[in-house]
């Protein structure tokens, strides 16, 4: 008889852990659909949007011709292609990096008034609200970053290697976390980013408005935070190892809808 309530147990368990799992699912999605629906993550494209018009730093410069890779004040359709190599400066560049190229040639802004840590960084502000206004602009439209030139193919190489490997006191890889479906943490479930459809779901809805935070939080950002908790040597602002890891995620994530800002954890 012991035996025979053990088995059905067995076989009642996970079951009811599935039904659990959908019941934790359903709650969060309606979450943040409520969240969506008055997110103060808004109020960051409205500020982006005054800063990126505004007439700052020593050339007294607004950054309305800035060349997010479509050409000068071309914003629509721009984050979509990123990240991406640009000539003027010689790499590939994410949507932070190409923000700080202009503020220093276009505005005049020094290396000390730029972020300088990908993570807790005083400076981040602006390149928040500026990232949010012109991510925005490609709200609705897929993502599609190039992979033509050889120093996109070279980010995506090693942004792959940087994926996989395992590192740091903790032995963890991107791929830890990232890499197999079904994973949570404080009850979300995390992306799956080697999955091209659910990379497609979750990529593009960076920067995202983060309760938790009560802040906005860009993809940089985040794997700032990420190396971070990982207990990774410290992530540099705008540094290859995270345009890496972004060229190569994107890529995964190519042909996913941008809708920014999102609503994370």
């Amino acid at each position: 008889m012991k035996k025979g309530v053990i088995v059905l147990l067995a076989m009642l368990l996970p079951a009811a852990a599935a039904q659990a799992d959908e019941r934790l699912d359903e709650a969060v999605r309606e979450y943040r659909e409520k969240l969506a629906e008055a997110s103060p993550g808004e109020l960051y494209v409205i500020m982006g949007e005054e800063l990126f018009r505004a007439r700052r730093g020593p050339k007294n410069s607004s950054l309305e011709a800035c060349d997010f890779g479509l050409g000068p004040g071309v914003l629509k359709g721009a984050y979509a292609q990123l990240p991406r190599y640009f000539a003027d400066s010689g790499r590939v560049e994410d949507l932070e990096s190409r923000i700080a190229t202009c503020m220093a040639r276009l505005q005049g802004l020094p290396p000390q008034a730029l972020p300088q840590r990908g993570f807790g960084d005083a400076r981040m502000g602006d390149f928040l609200r500026l990232a949010t206004y012109v991510a925005a602009q490609s709200n609705g439209m897929k993502l599609a970053p190039p992979l033509a030139h050889p120093k996109e193919i070279e980010a995506y190489r090693v942004g792959e290697i940087l994926f996989y490997r395992r590192a740091g006191s903790h032995d963890f890889a991107c791929a830890t976390c990232h890499a197999v479906s079904g994973k949570r943490v404080r009850l979300q479930r995390l992306t799956n980013l080697a999955d091209a459809k659910d990379a497609q779901r979750g990529f593009p809805t960076w920067p995202a408005y983060r309760p938790v935070a009560g802040d906005v939080h860009t993809m940089q950002l985040w794997l700032g935070a990420c190396f971070q908790q990982t207990r990774y040597p410290e992530l540099r602002f705008a540094s290859e190892t995270s345009i890496a890891l972004q060229a190569y995620m994107a890529q995964h994530a190519a042909g996913g809808l941008i809708d920014v800002p999102g609503v994370k954890r």
